[in-house]
Formats: C-alpha cells, structure tokens, sequence
C-alpha cells in the first residue's frame, strides 16, 4: 500500500457548501497519479485518511487550480480533531485498491 505523510493548511472554500480542504503537495500529487492507474484527468482516487486519532475513508479530487489534489476534511474530523481553518494539520493518505 502506498503511504503519504505531509503537513498542509487547512482551508475553507468561499463557495456554496463551506467545505474544508487540504492541498496535497505536488510531490504528493505526482506519485499518486504515477503509483495509482486512476488518477487520469480529472477522476477522483480513492485514499484511506488519517489526521490525529481520525481516519476515514474518502477519495482526493485533482484541482486544475493548484497542479495537485484535494482532500476534503468533513465536520466529524473537523469536530474530533479540534480543527479550524488556517490551522497546519498533519496527513497521512494511503492509496485504496
């Protein structure tokens, strides 16, 4: 199983929804789409997620905008991990079958 581990900010989406999200690294997001055979275009890939005590499983969304992929980070981790936008967290993905 391919692991990453990476610290990013958290940050929350001005749009409809208030969602919150992590950037991947682009170092991050070059090896997914090497190691997994359904990052092509814009197909999202699913990864088991894991910040602080939480882990869940979700999948990341290539962002055209950041060259990298999207993690999005529900309420209920949000919420357990004592979590608020402009916060560093640290990540570790690890890429689904």
């Amino acid at each position: 199983m391919t692991t990453f581990q990476f610290a990013s900010t958290l940050w929350l989406y001005q749009g409809k929804g208030a969602w919150h999200f992590v950037t991947l690294p682009i170092e991050a997001a070059q090896e997914i789409k090497f190691f997994s055979p359904q990052a092509r275009g814009f197909m999202p890939v699913a990864v088991t997620a894991t910040i602080g005590e939480t882990t869940w499983k979700t999948s990341v969304f290539p962002d055209t905008k950041s060259g990298s992929y999207l993690l999005a980070v529900k309420a209920e981790v949000r919420k357990v991990e004592k979590l608020t936008a402009g916060q560093q967290v640290a990540v570790r993905l690890s890429l689904r079958e």
